[in-house]
């Protein structure tokens, strides 16, 4: 059976913060835990919601199942064999008082803010030469009107008179186990361990408002499909004076009509005529940094591979260039004067081969396009 997707399961958008993940994960984890909840699909639910959580908690491991979903093999977690119980410490401070060895949370201590991934679509020419762009992107950025304490200007966020400023409380509750102290997320002040009696207006008490931002990158050249690169410090804003998380631009380079690309190496086929096959010629071949001359040798046939050395796509990593590889194709023209014709007709004869057929000039066409692309 697949699995749901994470953010279904936790019931939050894919642009939710971390707060209201956490949110999120906490209300559904005392639902289904199995002590409290004798339901029978109650186990499979609670665990279907930490895995999710797991997840989406870890900047890292959000942007990699952002990108690549449940089907990811370098995530490396929530399947048989490869599960992660980094965060089994929060279920016994929920439920059990910190029994599994977990450690209290200071909910006022400096928190790192999420990692964002945005998705950019490159044309072939800027993947190879890269360049320099502005994008927006959406994010949560600290309240102007109340400088991100979500308080009314003015008033000043209290101690929750609940928790005391820990962020949770202790309940007494009757347990397989037995009679146990429970801690539990307070309900009054949502982990946080502050109060506020007069809400930003602006805000609505959260401390944080989406905007857009534009950022301006720098895109190395001969960057693929499927690479990336992390901008620092351009995430969401951290909590409490915490570091911002980072920005990861993941790129998606369109197909060339001529050029196919295969890691640092370019491919393409190049048509020559019947004339040039049999008697050798020297032709204009199109490279990535403009047309180079060359040399056919006499009798070349169809599907003949040449290689032109550091005309290929850079290393993304600076590590040289890649190589040209190019596939001769032989075309025959579409139209002949009867002069050519009897001329091959009496080829045929004294060679002892039948004419050849006619056959479509569409890659002259590509090459012409190819030229104009990348200059001429």
């Amino acid at each position: 059976m697949s699995k749901r997707d994470f953010y279904e399961v936790l019931g939050v958008s894919k642009g939710a913060s971390d707060a209201e993940i956490k949110k999120a994960y906490r209300k559904l984890a005392r639902e289904y835990h199995p002590d409290v909840n004798k339901a029978a699909d109650a186990e499979t639910k609670f665990k279907e919601v930490k895995e999710a959580y797991d997840t989406l908690s870890d900047g890292n491991k959000r942007a990699h199942y952002d990108q690549f979903g449940h089907t990811d093999p370098n995530q490396g977690f929530g399947g048989a064999g490869g599960q992660d119980f980094g965060g089994f410490s929060d279920i016994f401070d929920m439920f059990f008082g910190g029994g599994g060895g977990g450690r209290r949370r200071d909910p006022n201590a400096p928190r790192q803010g999420s990692d964002l991934q945005y998705t950019m679509t490159l044309e072939f020419k800027e993947a190879i030469f890269g360049k320099e762009t502005d994008i927006e992107i959406p994010r949560e950025e600290d309240c102007e009107t109340c400088h991100g304490s979500g308080a009314k200007p003015g008033t000043t966020p209290e101690t929750c008179r609940h928790c005391g400023g820990a962020g949770q409380l202790n309940v007494e509750q009757n347990t397989p186990f037995g009679r146990v102290v429970n801690r539990r997320v307070c309900n009054h002040c949502e982990g946080t361990g502050k109060e506020i009696k007069d809400k930003c207006r602006t805000c609505g008490g959260s401390g944080k408002v989406k905007k857009r931002k534009k950022i301006h990158i720098k895109i190395p050249a001969g960057v693929d499909t499927g690479q990336q690169i992390r901008v620092a410090g351009q995430g969401e804003p951290g909590a409490n004076g915490g570091p911002a998380g980072d920005l990861y631009v993941v790129f998606n380079v369109k197909s060339h009509e001529f050029f196919k690309r295969d890691g640092d190496d370019i491919f393409c086929e190049m048509p020559i005529t019947f004339v040039q096959s049999a008697l050798g010629d020297e032709v204009e071949v199109p490279t990535l940094e403009g047309k180079i001359k060359l040399k056919i040798p006499a009798g070349t046939q169809t599907g003949t591979h040449f290689r032109l050395r550091g005309k290929g796509a850079p290393n993304v990593r600076g590590m040289g260039q890649g190589d040209q590889h190019i596939e001769v194709k032989v075309i025959t023209p579409k139209k002949l004067s009867d002069k050519q014709k009897d001329i091959l007709r009496e080829f045929a004869e004294v060679s002892g081969n039948e004419a050849p057929d006619e056959q479509s000039d569409n890659f002259f066409a590509k090459v012409k396009r190819a030229f104009k692309s990348f200059g001429e």
